[in-house]
């Protein structure tokens, strides 16, 4: 799977990996539905960084389509409100 995180590059993520994003992506629903904006914050950070450090880096030459798109890391809990409902970013 391969995802971009919005301003940085892409990813490619093992299907492990993105078992363990929708964990965390189903968190964060909850934590914006709730108005949880502190939790959010720790949450969203963790996405970011569990792609970062877990997926493999695409050199900007390999643009592919993304499966997924992460919003930046400076996304406003207000714009979250938009965007994490339903199944969030990563569908179940």
């Amino acid at each position: 799977m391969i995802i971009r995180i919005m301003g940085e590059g892409q990813y490619r993520a093992p299907e492990a990996l993105c078992n363990e994003l929708n964990k965390i992506d189903n968190k964060i629903v909850a934590l914006v539905a709730e108005g949880n904006a502190r939790e959010f914050r720790t949450e969203f950070m963790k996405l970011i960084s569990e792609i970062k450090g877990k997926g493999e880096a695409l050199g900007v030459e390999e643009f592919l389509e993304s499966d997924i798109i992460v919003p930046p890391e400076d996304l406003s809990f207000e714009e979250a409100k938009a965007i994490f409902t339903g199944d969030g970013i990563i569908e179940d």
